[in-house]
C-alpha cells in the first residue's frame, strides 16, 4: 500500500467518493483482522469526520470522534457535548482507523460480534445501543450512508474472516462475559446499577460515563477506599465507560494459566479482565505495575511452573 495514502493533504477538501476510495482498503483490512464490517467502519468515518474534512480529522487525524478516556498520547480540545472536551490525536489517519477497531474490542461492544459481518443494520443499531453516540438517529444515519454509497459490497464473507471472528469471540470475550443468571439489580440513592458475577467469582459493576471511585462508592453505599483498593486505583482516576469495577477483592490467580498479550493491552486492564490482583500479576511475571507489555508475550495469571517448584 502506498505511503501517499496516509499523507496529510493540508487544506484539500475531500468529496465522499474520494474518501471512500482512499480508505476502503484500510476498512476491509481491519474487517479481516477484527471482524468489524468494513461498511460500518467507512460509514462511521464518513459521518464522524465529515468525509475527512472536520477539524478533528484535519488537525488530529481523528476520523471517529474518539475522546481521550485515559488516552496517554497527544490530545486536542473542542466543544462537543460539553465545552472543551478532550479528543485523541494520532500521528496519522491510519492510526485512527486502527484505534477505532481496538476501541470496539471493549466489553460493552462484545454482543456486536455475535452478528453476521454482513448485518450492517444490526451493527448500526447495536453501536447506538452500546452508547457509541448520543444522537438518537445515529443508526439511521449510518444505514443511509451505507446504502446510498453501496458500502455493504465491501462486507465480504471469507473463510479467513469467519475463522478470525470465531477465535475473537472465544478468546477475547470468554473471561469478560458474565453469567446471565448472576445479574442482580439494586438501587441506592436513586441510582440503579446491575451487580454481576465475574467468572473468577467476584462481584462487579460496569462503569458509566464519568464514573470514579467516589461516585460508584456513593451509589453502592460503600467506602471510596474499598473501590480503590479492590480495583488497584491510585488518585482520582476516571474510569472509562464499560470498565469492569469490582466491589469485592480480586483473586490471587485466575482459571486460565496465562494470557497472550495483544496490541494496546496493559496490566491494569488485564487485571480487571481476569479478576486477578495487579501486584500478583506483576509478581508472577517479574514486572512492575507500570511496565509496558510486549505484543505476543505470555503473561502469567497464576504462579508459573518454575515458581511453583521453588515454593
Amino acid at each position: 500500500m502506498s505511503c501517499i495514502l496516509f499523507a496529510n493533504d493540508g487544506d484539500k477538501r475531500y468529496s465522499r467518493a474520494e474518501y471512500i476510495q482512499k480508505w476502503k482498503d484500510v476498512a476491509i483490512s481491519n474487517m479481516e483482522k477484527y471482524g468489524i464490517p468494513a461498511s460500518i467502519t467507512l460509514a462511521q468515518g464518513i459521518l464522524e469526520s465529515g468525509d475527512g474534512n472536520s477539524m478533528l480529522a484535519k488537525e488530529a487525524n481523528n476520523h471517529f470522534g474518539i475522546k481521550c478516556h485515559g488516552w496517554k498520547g497527544k490530545k486536542v480540545f473542542k466543544d462537543d457535548d460539553a465545552k472543551d472536551e478532550c479528543f485523541r490525536k494520532y500521528k496519522s489517519a491510519a492510526d485512527s482507523y486502527a484505534d477505532h477497531s481496538e476501541f470496539l474490542q471493549k466489553q460493552r461492544y462484545a454482543f456486536l460480534f455475535d452478528l453476521k459481518v454482513t448485518d450492517y443494520k444490526g451493527w448500526a443499531k447495536g453501536l447506538k445501543k452500546a452508547g457509541y453516540a448520543t444522537n438518537p438517529k445515529y443508526p439511521q444515519l449510518l444505514i443511509g450512508i451505507i446504502e446510498k454509497n453501496d458500502l455493504h459490497k465491501y462486507d465480504q464473507k471469507t473463510d479467513e474472516l469467519m475463522a478470525v471472528k470465531k477465535e475473537h469471540k472465544s478468546k477475547k470475550y470468554k473471561v469478560k462475559r458474565p453469567a446471565k443468571e448472576s445479574t442482580e439489580v439494586i438501587s441506592f440513592s436513586g441510582s440503579t446499577r446491575s451487580i454481576e458475577l465475574h467468572t473468577n467469582r467476584i462481584k462487579y459493576v460496569i462503569a458509566q460515563e464519568g464514573d470514579n471511585a467516589k461516585s460508584i462508592a456513593a451509589d453502592l453505599d460503600m467506602a471510596e477506599w474499598q473501590i480503590k483498593k479492590y480495583n488497584d486505583v491510585v488518585g482520582g482516576r476516571i474510569f472509562e465507560e464499560g470498565d469492569i469495577i469490582f466491589i469485592q477483592p480480586k483473586r490471587n490467580k485466575s482459571k486460565p494459566d496465562y494470557h497472550i498479550v495483544e496490541h494496546g493491552e496493559n496490566l491494569w486492564e488485564l487485571s480487571q479482565q481476569y479478576g486477578v490482583k495487579l501486584k500478583k500479576i506483576a509478581q508472577y511475571n517479574s514486572l512492575s505495575v507500570t511496565d509496558d507489555l510486549l505484543i505476543g508475550m505470555k503473561l502469567w495469571l497464576k504462579k508459573p511452573p518454575d515458581i511453583k517448584r521453588k515454593t
